[in-house]
């Protein structure tokens, strides 16, 4: 069930005063934390009251549940900043590409197909590496020890590389996650880190969090 309008727009404001105060906490906080509101499984009245309220970075997991929401609302809004946040599936390059403003790439196959429909499309969307930090089998994600190889790729391949994005493993404590991910791309030269959810976002930015993906706090359980 749907929140009321109402309460959504009011998540939104807490979230945002609860980012500002844990960067003003922060040691040493990136130039900048983005709030990138996820919204997948949450249909367009959810959304547009956060909307409304002025915020514009939205993430989605699936293409073809963005595809059947975001294009007309991105016409509604044309400054909106879409992320594509979880796994692609090669296959569905091209449509990624099409609708999405960022792009997480975990693989070296991916990667290559990206950069030929970006010299197809013309368009040339962020890309994003995500790090397995915790080498979960089941989870996305280049190995720690193996992401300078494919960052190396990715810029060899000319992609519009931004930084690194990680999910921490569930059950353990998201601070070592975090840390490993800045040192990471602290190494390689990037500046941005997606990393920090609705559950530890606030640690994310004591390390440097410039995007943290948060859709639960503001939008409700997902049905």
């Amino acid at each position: 069930m749907s929140l009321p309008a109402e309460t959504v727009a009011e998540n939104l404001r807490r979230i945002l005063a609860r980012i500002e105060a844990a960067r003003k906490g922060a040691v040493k906080p990136a130039p900048f934390t983005s709030l990138v509101a996820i919204s997948k499984l949450h249909g367009e009245d959810t959304i547009r009251p956060v909307m409304e309220a002025g915020h514009r970075i939205f993430g989605e997991n699936r293409v073809q549940e963005a595809l059947a929401k975001w294009p007309a609302l991105k016409r509604e809004f044309p400054d909106i900043e879409l992320h594509m946040t979880g796994p692609l599936q090669t296959n569905k390059v091209r449509e990624a590409v099409g609708l999405f403003d960022a792009i997480v790439v975990d693989r070296s196959k991916l990667a290559h197909a990206l950069k030929a429909e970006i010299d197809k499309s013309g368009r040339n969307p962020l890309v994003f590496i995500q790090v397995n930090t915790g080498e979960e089998p089941q989870k996305a994600g280049i190995a720690p020890q193996d992401a300078p190889q494919l960052i190396a790729e990715a810029r060899g391949l000319g992609l519009n590389l931004a930084g690194l994005m990680c999910v921490p493993p569930f059950e353990e404590a998201p601070a070592p996650h975090f840390a490993l991910l800045a040192k990471l791309a602290a190494e390689a030269g990037l500046d941005r880190l997606s990393m920090g959810m609705s559950d530890d976002f606030e640690t994310a930015i004591r390390f440097g969090a410039t995007h943290v993906r948060i859709g639960t706090a503001i939008f409700g359980e997902r049905s």
